[in-house]
C-alpha cells in the first residue's frame, strides 16, 4: 500500500472493511486503495467500498446550510440556520411540553456521534422521544440474544472463527450482494470440509454457494427452526450433558418443540420433508455449528420469538459456548452495533444500560453531572416514533437517515414528515428526506471526519479522517455543540472526537457494553478491541460465553416459543407474498450509492422479480411493467422473470424512491418484544399494465 495512504474503513455495511485512502489532486480528494493488513476483510473490497470515494465529489454533496423560505429551499449561513432549529426546539418544547420535539438517529453515525445524540436528547432537550434506524436493523436478533445470553453483540466471535465450524446454517441473509468480503469465509468453511445451509425464499448468490438450500415462504422461518428442533429430539441428536450443565428452560423448549411436528412444519414453510431431515443431519453430525440470522427472520412481527428458536437449536446440540460453535447475527449497518450500545435506542444508555434501571440512571447521570431524576424516562421506537409525527412530535432533528425510503409503510410516514411543524435533517446529500425539511444541516462524510465504529464482530475501530470538507460543510459533533450552546447548555458536547469518545468509555464503564479500557492508540495499534474491555490492561473479548453466559446464573436460558402467522397473510384479493432485500451494488435507502455513476450502471432502477410460472398466470413478459398492489399502496416496476424464486412469492429491492418505493408495501407490524417492523413478508397482488413494457 502506498504509504501516503491514510488507514480507515469502508462507510457502508457493518463488516466495516479496511481500506486505504490516497491524497488526489482532482475533483474528488481522495482514491481508494486496499489495506491487506484489516483482518476482516484482508484488502477485498466491494464495488460498493471500491467506489466509496466518488460521494465526495462536489455535485454529489451538500456544501451549504439550507433553509426553507416560501415554500423553496435556498442558501442560508450556519448561524440563520442553527438559530432556526434553536428557536423552533424552544417554542415546540414551551407550546406542546419536552417531547413534543424529537429525534431520530442513524446507523451509520459514529459511536461518538451516537453517544452526544442520545446526551444532547436526554439532558438539552430533556425528551423521550429519542430512537434510530438501527431500530429496523438488528433489534430482534439483540433481544433474542438478550433473552438467551443476557448479552448482545452481533457475532459472540470474531469472523475468523467461521470456516473453522463443521457446518453453518446462514438464515435470511445474502452476504454476496449485502457484504461480499465476508464470503471468503464461507468458501473457507466448505475447503476445510465444513457445510454450509443457507435458508431463504430465493436462490440468490448466496444461496448458489450453499451445500444444502432451504425455500421456505416468507414468514414462516419461525416454523421451520421448530421443525428442525423437533427433528433433533427426535431422533436422539441432544445434546444433554451441555442442556443439564449450562442451561435453563430446556423442559418447556421441548414440549413446544415436540408440538410443531415435521409434516406440520412441511406443509406451513413448503420446505421438503427431506430436506428438512438433511438440514437437522448435516448441522449435528458436524461437530461444531453455528447459526448465523439476517434480516430475512429478523423483520418480522414475530422475529424475536424466532431468533429464539434458532438459538434454542443451537443450545439443544450443545453448540453455544464453544469454540468454533454459536449463534450470531450479520448486523447490516455500519455502526448497527454501536450505535445502539450508547444511547440512541428509546430505551437505552451508554454501555448497553437500559433506561429504566436506577442503577443505571444514577451512573450515567454522575458522568453527565446531572441529576438522574432529571432523565426522560424511556420513550417509542423507531416506527412509533415516526407515526407520532405531527400529533405528539412537532418537531423533529433527524441525522443520517432516509425514512422516505427505508421506512414501512414509508407514504405513511412521508405524510408524517410533511405535517410536521418543523423538520430539521443533518446529512451529507440532499436524502429525499432532507427535501422535505426546514432546514438542512451538510455534515463531514466518513472521510473527512475521525471517529470509532463497532463492527459486526464486536471489534471497535476507528476511522481517520484523510481529507479536509468543503469549506460551508461541519461534523455532527460541531452541530450538537452549537445547538447544547443556543439551548443553553454551553459545555458537555466536545467537537474533538477523541473527547467525546474518552466520554463515552466512563459512561460505558462498568455496563454490558464496556469501552472503558479501549484507546484510540489501542484501537490503532492492535486493528480495533473486542468489546467489553473493562480495563487499559484487559485484553478485550473476541470471545463470549466460552466460560459462562452474561445471565445472573451464568446459564443461557431457552425460550419456549410457538409458530403463528405472518402478520399480513395472502388472501383472494392480495394472494402473493411480498419479501425485500438489497443488491449487489445500492446500499439502504440508496441515497449515496445512487450519486455513483459506476454503481449506477450496475443497478440503475428498481424491478419486481417473479417466478416465471407467476407471470405466465398474469401475462407478464420479462422487462413488462408491473403494478404491484398492496393495502398500502402500489408501485409500477419493470418484471425480471427468474426461476430462482418461489412461485407464490415476489422479491424487490428497497433502495429507490417514488412510484418504484418497495417500503410503500411494507408492513408496520410491530414484533411485541423488539418492536421491529415486519419488512419480510406482506400480501399483494400483481396487475399487469396497460400496454406492457
Amino acid at each position: 500500500m502506498n504509504d501516503a495512504a491514510t488507514d480507515t474503513h469502508c462507510p457502508y455495511c457493518a463488516l466495516q472493511c479496511g481500506m486505504g485512502l490516497r491524497r488526489t489532486d482532482g475533483p474528488v480528494p481522495v482514491a481508494v486503495v486496499e489495506r491487506p493488513g484489516f483482518p476482516v476483510n484482508r484488502g477485498a473490497l466491494c464495488g460498493k467500498g471500491a467506489n466509496a470515494a466518488a460521494v465526495l465529489a462536489p455535485g454529489a454533496r451538500l456544501t451549504t446550510p439550507l433553509v426553507r423560505t416560501g415554500g423553496e429551499l435556498r442558501p442560508a449561513s450556519w448561524d440563520e440556520a442553527l438559530d432556526r432549529i434553536a428557536g423552533a426546539v424552544t417554542a415546540t418544547a414551551a407550546a406542546h411540553g419536552r417531547d413534543a420535539v424529537g429525534v431520530f438517529g442513524g446507523g451509520g453515525l459514529t459511536n461518538e456521534k451516537a453517544y452526544l445524540l442520545g446526551k444532547f436528547a436526554r439532558v438539552v432537550l430533556g425528551t423521550s422521544a429519542i430512537d434510530y434506524n438501527g431500530r429496523f436493523c438488528m433489534s430482534s436478533a439483540a433481544a433474542g440474544g438478550i433473552r438467551a445470553f443476557g448479552l448482545d453483540r452481533g457475532l459472540p466471535f470474531p469472523v475468523e472463527d467461521i470456516p473453522r465450524a463443521g457446518c453453518v446454517i446462514l438464515v435470511g441473509g445474502n452476504p454476496a450482494e449485502t457484504m461480499p468480503p465476508f464470503v471468503r469465509y464461507l468458501r473457507e468453511l466448505q475447503e476445510n470440509g465444513g457445510k454450509l445451509v443457507v435458508v431463504d425464499p430465493r436462490r440468490t448468490r448466496t444461496a448458489e454457494l450453499a451445500d444444502l438450500h432451504l425455500a421456505p415462504r416468507p414468514g414462516t422461518d419461525l416454523a421451520l427452526a421448530l421443525g428442525m428442533l423437533h427433528l433433533v429430539v427426535a431422533e436422539g441428536r441432544t445434546d444433554e450433558a451441555f442442556i443439564a450443565g449450562r442451561t435453563t428452560g430446556w423442559a418447556e423448549t421441548r414440549a413446544a418443540a415436540m408440538a410443531h411436528w415435521p409434516e406440520h412444519v412441511e406443509s406451513v414453510t413448503g420446505v421438503p420433508l427431506p430436506h428438512l431431515r438433511e438440514a437437522v443431519r448435516l448441522f449435528c453430525e458436524a461437530g461444531t455449528g453455528m447459526v448465523l440470522t439476517a434480516r430475512g427472520p429478523e423483520q418480522q412481527a414475530k422475529g424475536t420469538d424466532t431468533v429464539s428458536a434458532w438459538i434454542n437449536l443451537c443450545l439443544a446440540t450443545g453448540n453455544a459456548g464453544r469454540l468454533h460453535a454459536g449463534y450470531g447475527c450479520l448486523t447490516g449497518q455500519g455502526n448497527g452495533q454501536g450505535g445502539r450500545e450508547h444511547g440512541q435506542k428509546a430505551d437505552q444508555l451508554p454501555g448497553y444500560r437500559k433506561l429504566d434501571d436506577p442503577a443505571a440512571r444514577a451512573h450515567v447521570a454522575a458522568v453527565w453531572g446531572v441529576d438522574p431524576d432529571a432523565l426522560p424516562a424511556p420513550g417509542r421506537s423507531a416506527y412509533e416514533l415516526l407515526d407520532s409525527l405531527g400529533t405528539d412530535v412537532r418537531t423533529l432533528l433527524l441525522a443520517g437517515s432516509n425514512p422516505v425510503v427505508s421506512a414501512p409503510r414509508s407514504a405513511h410516514v412521508t405524510e408524517r414528515l410533511r405535517s410536521l411543524d418543523f423538520l430539521a435533517v443533518s446529512d451529507v446529500v440532499l436524502s429525499e428526506t432532507a427535501a422535505l425539511a426546514d432546514v438542512v444541516l451538510p455534515v463531514t462524510q466518513w472521510a473527512e471526519e475521525t471517529g470509532t465504529m463497532t463492527n459486526l464482530e464486536g471489534r471497535v475501530i476507528l476511522r481517520r479522517k484523510a481529507a479536509e470538507a468543503p469549506a460551508g460543510v461541519r461534523s455532527d459533533l460541531e452541530v450538537l455543540h452549537a445547538l447544547a450552546g443556543r439551548l443553553g447548555h454551553g459545555e458537555g458536547f466536545p467537537t474533538e472526537p477523541e473527547k467525546a469518545f474518552d466520554e463515552l468509555r466512563r459512561a460505558s464503564a462498568g455496563g454490558a457494553a464496556d469501552y472503558a479500557g479501549i484507546s484510540y492508540e489501542r484501537i490503532e495499534a492492535e486493528e480495533g478491541v473486542f468489546w467489553p474491555c473493562p480495563s487499559a490492561d484487559h485484553p478485550g473479548t473476541p470471545r463470549l460465553f466460552l466460560d459462562r453466559f452474561a445471565t445472573p446464573d451464568g446459564r443461557a436460558r431457552f425460550t419456549a416459543v410457538h409458530h403463528r402467522p405472518a402478520g399480513e397473510e395472502p388472501d383472494e384479493e392480495y394472494p402473493v407474498r411480498l419479501t425485500t432485500g438489497r443488491v449487489l451494488a445500492q446500499y439502504q435507502s440508496g441515497a449515496q450509492t445512487r450519486r455513483v455513476a459506476e454503481l449506477n450502471a450496475a443497478a440503475p432502477g428498481a424491478f419486481v422479480e417473479l417466478h416465471p410460472r407467476l407471470a405466465e398466470r398474469l401475462g407478464v413478459r420479462d422487462g413488462e411493467q408491473v403494478a404491484v398492489v398492496s393495502r398500502r399502496g402500489r408501485t409500477v416496476t419493470p418484471a425480471r422473470l427468474t426461476t430462482a424464486i418461489r412461485p407464490d412469492t415476489v422479491f424487490m429491492p428497497f433502495h429507490w424512491p417514488g412510484a418504484a418505493n418497495a417500503n410503500v408495501h411494507t408492513n408496520p407490524a410491530l414484533d411485541p418484544v423488539s418492536r421491529m417492523p415486519e419488512f419480510k413478508a406482506c400480501a399483494v397482488r400483481l396487475e399487469r399494465c396497460e400496454g406492457g413494457g
